[in-house]
């Protein structure tokens, strides 16, 4: 690799400045010789930098080859691979998992080499899993103690509402709850789909068995797998023999929210368990049996996502046998002081304060307002106005910033429409004056009134006729 000295940088300290940086980097050149390999880099793949430096990138990871080496497809396409999983052996015969960005390097317009910046994906996953095993600890049922729903919260009277349709969607789940058959719910951020699923839940046939709940944007593609689906010992270094998702959820619930954000690959596995129930861990050769009901939630319209091709339509409509869509709060706006004045009095109990409700400012404004976030919006709001009030009651100078900015945006335009309704009207009153004078002193005669005001005869008449149309209502 060509090293810049232009600016005083020397090979010595370009290469003291990549060994520090946490991430492994290996960069070969044209004939796939490694000519820079670093320590994070040996560290991550168990090898010493002298058993790679100089030597053939085929022979120092004999698994690899010309299809599966992400460094050389870069250099044989010219196009950039981002935040790939690969999986090799080294030449000690150790499996390793790497999440690699991998770089054509540019000479003078020409290809010179390849360039791998690798994440220890190995690591990655036992952290994952370290994070499930806490899940299972956390989720196991207490011996002591008769109940063992420890992940619920709420049931479907949690799910506070004035709005009618929403009542009808509440007295449905009530029904269809006892139901084994999958569920897909849809809605707007903030629409309480969680709270919705757990009360669904609740009111199961299964209310003391196993609430899983993974949101499936919140955690790395490469990972969401293992996750799903457990890890069986020596899959991969370090990896030890972890349940999944599915197999913590057996015999209850599992509740995947953001299900469009599942990468189509994973979507098709999980379509196969759906199916035919049966699990295999990563690197496992067995199957086992699951017996789990599965809520998926999207918080786009399932068309949408599936025109987007961000679900597939099999899976779609395997989920899509019992559906709700939950109402944003702009098309349920009898819910907006309802839910405000019932945050208000649980926010008094846990701030210790006597707020008696909104003003007629702020009630205004609430009911105008659209909420994009929706419920979660409104309680977020209620919570910072409780704590910086200093009054018995919530009124504008207590909003949010941007709530406060709305509020003297609305007061500006309505300002300015009553500057010009007022103008409109002087002109119209100054208007008929002028008119009714010159009609009286023309003696009614149009064509003369018409010159002393000094318009058209036709003007004359339509205006005449517009007062006499105003005066008859």
């Amino acid at each position: 690799m060509r090293l810049i000295h232009d600016h005083g940088i020397s090979k010595e300290i370009l290469a003291a400045i990549l060994n520090g940086i946490d991430e492994g980097i290996h960069v070969v050149d044209l004939k796939g010789h490694t000519i820079y390999y670093n320590d994070i880099a040996a560290k991550h793949d168990g090898l010493n930098v002298n058993e790679v430096i100089g030597k053939p990138l085929l022979t120092v990871f004999p698994s690899l080859s010309e299809q599966t080496s992400t460094l050389l497809k870069v250099m044989k396409t010219n196009k950039p691979i981002f935040n790939e999983t690969q999986s090799y052996v080294n030449i000690h015969g150790d499996k390793i998992e790497t999440i690699n960005t991998t770089l054509p390097i540019i000479v003078d317009g020409q290809i010179a080499g390849a360039v791998e910046i690798a994440k220890d994906y190995s690591r990655l996953k036992l952290l994952s899993e370290s994070l499930l095993d806490l899940r299972n600890m956390v989720n196991k049922p207490n011996k002591q103690k008769k109940s063992s729903r420890p992940t619920i919260q709420y049931t479907l009277e949690s799910l506070l509402t004035k709005s009618e349709k929403m009542k009808g969607i509440k007295e449905e789940a009530k029904k269809l709850a006892k139901s084994e058959s999958p569920i897909l719910v849809f809605g707007e951020s903030g629409s309480g789909k969680e709270l919705f699923v757990q009360g669904i839940h609740h009111a199961s046939l299964r209310p003391d068995a196993p609430f899983i709940a993974q949101n499936c944007a919140a955690i790395p593609e490469s990972l969401l797998e293992s996750v799903l689906f457990g890890t069986t010992k020596g899959s991969y270094t370090g990896a030890l023999d972890r349940p999944g998702l599915f197999e913590l959820a057996d015999g209850g619930t599992l509740f995947l929210d953001e299900i469009h954000a599942m990468p189509i690959e994973l979507q098709a596995k999980l379509l196969r368990v759906l199916e035919d129930g049966q699990v295999r861990r990563i690197g496992s050769t067995t199957s086992s049996y699951v017996n789990f009901r599965v809520i998926a939630a999207m918080n786009i319209h399932p068309q949408l996502a599936m025109e987007r091709q961000k679900i597939r339509t099999d899976l779609f409509y395997r989920l899509n046998v019992l559906t709700f869509e939950l109402l944003p709060l702009r098309d349920r706006k009898e819910d907006i002081l309802f839910l405000a004045d019932q945050f208000i009095t649980s926010y008094n109990q846990q701030f210790h304060k006597s707020i008696a409700g909104l003003d007629e400012g702020v009630k205004g404004l609430f009911l105008q307002y659209k909420w994009p976030g929706n419920v979660r919006e409104l309680k977020h709001t209620i919570e910072y106005m409780m704590n910086v009030c200093e009054s018995d009651i919530l009124c504008e100078e207590d909003l949010p910033l941007m709530l406060k900015q709305i509020s003297a945006k609305d007061r500006r335009q309505t300002d300015k429409k009553k500057v010009e309704r007022s103008l409109r009207e002087a002109l119209s009153s100054l208007e008929k004056e002028l008119i009714d004078g010159a009609m009286q002193d023309s003696e009614g005669n149009i064509l003369k009134a018409a010159k002393l005001l000094g318009i058209p005869r036709q003007t004359l008449q339509y205006k005449l006729q517009k007062i006499e149309t105003v005066n008859a209502e």
